[in-house]
């Protein structure tokens, strides 16, 4: 089980995404990423189909898994590490691509060139469990506000019932609309999925959607 210090929804969430909102995240993009993208940008333009974006990806099992549930879109995953990547087990549609590449730098890249995603997903991430941690959260990092330049359904799943309150509350600030629920998978999306599923824990799934 989950180990924190923290037992509520952090009392300083307000604040700190209100100051990421004023204050937009201008991080320069590391040489990797930066590839990646241009990677990414050619695959674009040769393709029409909507994107759908599966950030922190892992192993690319939950990637390989959007693209067959959605044959009609392009499925991208991203995620810094390579040793996760290339534990990858090929799926059988080619229609997604996985990048190595900083997840919140990639977000400013497409933000940068105005691209949208159709839906964008955001599966069990780090929890970073200690209060102290709460800035490397997702909602809590400075790159957050990124995703409503991205648009589209966003879904975000967690096994910890803060991590989801929190996502929930930040998610609002930035004009992410959507709802909170639990979950039963009726297939695993990720391993971690699976692992939490079959201890028996509640999977929390965040879904909402960007109004205009």
């Amino acid at each position: 089980m989950l180990q924190t210090n923290q037992h509520k929804p952090h009392p300083n969430l307000t604040k700190v995404v209100g100051n990421h909102l004023r204050y937009p995240w201008q991080k320069p993009c590391p040489k990797h990423t930066q590839d990646a993208f241009d990677k990414l940008s050619k695959h674009l333009a040769e393709n029409s189909r909507p994107l759908i974006l599966d950030s922190f990806c892992g192993t690319g099992m939950s990637t390989a898994r959007l693209a067959e549930l959605h044959p009609d879109s392009l499925v991208i995953g991203v995620d810094k590490s390579h040793q996760r990547l290339r534990k990858h087990k090929p799926g059988n549609h080619g229609n997604y691509l996985l990048l190595r590449a900083e997840v919140e730098s990639l977000w400013q890249c497409l933000a940068a060139d105005k691209v949208k995603v159709a839906a964008h997903w955001i599966l069990y991430p780090n929890p970073w469990p200690k209060a102290s941690q709460f800035r490397r959260r997702v909602h809590g990092h400075a790159a957050f506000p990124l995703l409503a330049h991205l648009g589209g359904v966003v879904e975000m799943r967690t096994n910890w019932d803060i991590y989801a309150e929190e996502f929930t509350q930040a998610s609002e600030l930035i004009g992410l609309h959507g709802s909170l629920s639990p979950i039963l998978p009726k297939q695993p999306m990720t391993l971690f999925e699976h692992k939490f599923f079959e201890r028996g824990e509640i999977l929390w799934s965040f879904r909402g959607q960007f109004v205009d």
